[in-house]
């Protein structure tokens, strides 16, 4: 039995395909972009902040390639991709021509959760956390397979924040947070933040608004990419932009 079999959070998010694929034009080739040099003593994979739009922006913020994912932190495909692609694009990223902004689709009560807490530290933080999400996301799911039904129905009638904070525990995914300095009582009051739950609602809205068919998406400068949802797939449209 499954988390959606009782948490009635579930509602508030539409659930969308985890597929990896884009339906849309590639983005047209820019030329190739000059280096651009970090602050000193980073380098542009260190340099991150918030965006507008609700998600955390990695590089140059001037860097002419811009690329945005959505992504799903229980979406075996995001985790796929950040395994093989993160590394290899971030050396795009270091030389300062392509900047990386992730942006969360949220699917269901145990993504909410993950992202929650993710997005709980400082922005430098944000990348790291999540990629430690995607890489541990086959025993977070695995653990939330086994979770006594019970348990489940009796948190079914708790107050969401009391939800996030349960599910967190039950399945390690508060030791992301706390593994970097940040205290249960920090980890409480982003579990109750009515605002950061928003944000994420408006985020995966946002997303749909622009006919996303799953996750990962990507958008190079804007443009929807098409099957872009491996490393083999989208570093050719990378370069063809200008990276």
């Amino acid at each position: 039995m499954t988390t959606k079999a009782y948490l009635p959070l579930l509602g508030a998010f539409a659930l969308a395909a985890c597929n990896g694929a884009a339906d849309n034009a590639a983005a047209p080739n820019g030329g190739t972009a000059a280096a651009a040099s970090a602050p000193a003593g980073q380098d542009w994979t260190q340099v991150v902040a918030a965006s507008a739009e609700g998600g955390f922006v990695m590089g140059n913020p001037n860097a002419p390639v811009k690329l945005v994912e959505y992504l799903s932190l229980t979406c075996p495909h995001c985790a796929e991709f950040a395994e093989s692609g993160y590394p290899k694009l971030q050396d795009y990223v270091r030389k300062g021509t392509v900047s990386l902004e992730v942006r969360n689709y949220v699917r269901d009560p145990i993504d909410v959760t993950a992202t929650l807490v993710t997005r709980c530290a400082s922005p430098s933080a944000y990348f790291a956390m999540t990629e430690q999400a995607l890489a541990q996301q086959p025993q977070i799911l695995d653990k939330a397979q086994k979770l006594p039904p019970a348990e489940l129905q009796r948190l079914q009638s708790a107050p969401p924040a009391d939800q996030f904070k349960a599910l967190a525990g039950m399945l390690g995914i508060d030791q992301f947070a706390k593994q970097r300095g940040v205290t249960q009582a920090a980890l409480d009051q982003c579990f109750a933040d009515k605002a950061a739950l928003d944000r994420l609602v408006a985020m995966q809205k946002a997303a749909n608004d622009k006919g996303i068919p799953g996750t990962p998406a990507f958008f190079l400068n804007g443009t929807l990419l098409q099957n872009a949802g491996t490393w083999a797939q989208l570093e050719p449209q990378l370069k063809n932009a200008g990276a």
